[in-house]
């Protein structure tokens, strides 16, 4: 099965580029260069920031560029990526970096470590890691850091530079754009659905969820940011 086209938007200057372009443009976004050194001529607490790319591991036409800053800590990414991608159940989660185990509960039994601990102590440029949300319908998502600065941010938030415009999902059955996915076909690599479609399907509307801009669409019982 083939995958969509991936573009997105940087968010400086809303134009729209394709998955590596975009890395590229926003290391020479003109906008960005200005908002960064407006940032940089305030006066208050200067840090290191990470620049990171996350992508979904088995979808990588669902991604973002991220910044956060070095003394924000995995638990701060861990709820970011639940709200703009993950959170449906409230299920576990996990970071795997540099082989350690950074767990949202910590069982003594399987060594994993808190994620209470600062990205800017474990991670830097060059570095790639993985996340893992619900342990039984997983979603993993890759993460790599690009680069690093120093710069001024607002408490310890994390910001979007960019991310990918929704993939265009066509019906199986009818190639019209789907907007729904049957939580059962789609491990048969099937179950995009347009609205006309989805009231023939023989699974039945309680096995539907909406097509949504995740790499968790279609899983569990996900449907969309919170």
């Amino acid at each position: 099965m083939s995958r969509p086209s991936s573009k997105g938007t940087c968010y400086f200057c809303h134009g729209v580029f394709g998955k590596a372009g975009t890395t590229r443009h926003l290391a020479a976004c003109p906008q960005r260069a200005t908002t960064l050194e407006v940032a940089g001529n305030q006066q208050g607490k200067k840090t290191k920031v990470l620049h990171l790319l996350v992508d979904g591991r088995y979808l990588p036409e669902y991604w973002m560029h991220l910044e956060i800053p070095a003394d924000a800590t995995l638990a701060t990414l861990d709820n970011f990526l639940r709200k703009i991608w993950l959170e449906c159940c409230g299920h576990l989660s996990k970071f795997e970096i540099a082989e350690i185990s950074y767990a949202s509960y910590v069982d003594p039994e399987f060594g994993d470590k808190s994620m209470r601990v600062q990205v800017g102590k474990i991670l830097s440029p060059g570095q790639q890691f993985s996340h893992e949300y619900d342990f039984g319908s997983t979603t993993e998502l890759r993460l790599k850091v690009l680069s690093e600065r120093e710069g001024e941010v607002k408490e310890k938030s994390i910001r979007v530079l960019a991310r990918n415009e929704p993939p265009l999902v066509r019906c199986d059955v009818c190639g019209q754009p789907a907007k729904q996915t049957c939580t059962q076909c789609i491990y048969d690599e099937g179950g995009s659905l347009c609205e006309a479609c989805a009231k023939d399907h023989a699974c039945g509307e309680e096995m539907l969820l909406p097509v949504v801009n995740s790499p968790r669409v279609g899983v569990c019982g996900y449907t969309g940011a919170e």
